[in-house]
């Protein structure tokens, strides 16, 4: 993954720069509003990276000791840190082989009686059948971790459309990035307004408002809060690259489509595609080996590399991470299998036809041994 920058980011930061208002400002409140507006979400609120929404969803939701809340042990480490961030515990879940997603059915297998939330996590931009989730469990509080996946489709409405609380990520490995950020969108006014109020340590009344408003009243802190800001910085290249978003994911869905095309000879080797209900951004390319592959994946990652190709381990799975050693994991064979046999493809933006060829060719001559 290469994020792919032009001469309007740096016009764009220039121009921030030469205002001389570069931490939270203008800038992150036109973010705000054009991220929200284009998710179809009532408020967005930036903050400093995926991981931070997470916390602040969390907290919103009043999420605490004593509570449990389900968590897909395929996923990065961060989903289930912001669950212990709150003092409660997280409880890891299967998830569906073709999706790498949570299901109501696997959802269902981790409930007890102290379960108060689910994060739902679209994995790589493949997004989870969270209106199936809500049904089957309707007394569950759902977090949409959607990290990966802006501009992702879910049952014809961009992903996160109307989620009461959704978390997404701008790292540099996603399609629309700002370097570092996330952003917390969310359908209440009165919770997106203690939302903006937690990312800036509780304060009353942010600094950005006090001079757009010439105000001299001192500030009170309403309660204890966090540094979890974005900086202006950052928001105007992101207002760019939200710009791009359509044509960065259709181009990523025509080399999904030839990586399909190209591999379609290997027998067994599973690809990662749309479900039924929706389309994914192919924030990642992914593949599962058969267990029959010549080698296996981590000998095949060597393999690659040794032939120009930079492919990586599939998405971890978090239960089986040393930090994770005890924590509450019932059977995980489908979370266990993909997380051993999958590997992560290159594809970014400006991938040629020749770059594609040489990973395609690469990993058709190691099938066949």
């Amino acid at each position: 993954m290469r994020p792919w920058f032009g001469k309007a980011e740096e016009a764009a930061v220039a121009e921030v720069i030469a205002s001389g208002w570069v931490a939270q400002g203008p800038r992150v409140a036109e973010f705000e509003r054009a991220f929200a507006s284009r998710i179809g979400a009532g408020h967005g609120v930036a903050v400093s990276s995926c991981t931070t929404a997470l916390h602040l969803a969390l907290v919103l939701a009043e999420i605490g000791p004593g509570d449990e809340v389900i968590v897909p042990s395929l996923s990065f480490i961060a989903t289930a840190n912001v669950v212990t961030y709150v003092g409660a515990e997280p409880v890891f879940a299967d998830i569906d082989p073709a999706t790498g997603n949570l299901t109501a059915k696997t959802v269902g297998a981790a409930l007890t009686p102290r379960t108060r939330a689910v994060i739902v996590v679209h994995q790589g931009g493949v997004p989870a059948d969270v209106a199936e989730i809500r049904a089957a469990h309707p007394g569950l509080i759902v977090i949409e971790d959607a990290a990966c996946a802006a501009g992702s489709v879910y049952r014809d409405r961009p992903v996160g459309a109307g989620a009461e609380l959704a978390a997404w990520s701008f790292h540099p490995r996603k399609l629309l990035t700002t370097g570092e950020g996330g952003m917390l969108t969310l359908t209440d006014a009165d919770l997106a307004a203690r939302a903006r109020r937690l990312r800036e340590h509780g304060m009353s009344v942010s600094a950005a408002d006090r001079h757009a408003t010439g105000s001299t009243a001192p500030e009170s802190y309403l309660e204890v809060g966090f540094n979890y800001r974005m900086t202006d910085l950052q928001a105007a290249v992101g207002i760019v690259q939200l710009g791009r978003l359509a044509e960065m994911v259709a181009r990523r869905r025509e080399l999904a489509a030839r990586y399909r095309e190209g591999l379609a000879g290997i027998p067994g080797l599973r690809a990662v595609t749309d479900p039924p209900y929706g389309q994914t951004n192919y924030q990642s390319f992914w593949v599962a080996l058969p267990e029959d592959f010549p080698m296996g994946r981590d000998e095949l990652l060597a393999y690659l590399a040794k032939r120009g190709v930079s492919a990586r381990r599939g998405i971890m799975a978090a239960h089986l991470e040393p930090a994770y050693a005890g924590a509450r994991a019932g059977e995980l064979p489908a979370t266990e299998w993909l997380t051993r046999n999958s590997l992560i493809l290159p594809l970014f933006h400006a991938m040629t036809e020749a770059d594609q060829d040489q990973v395609i060719e690469a990993l058709c001559a190691a099938a066949e041994g």
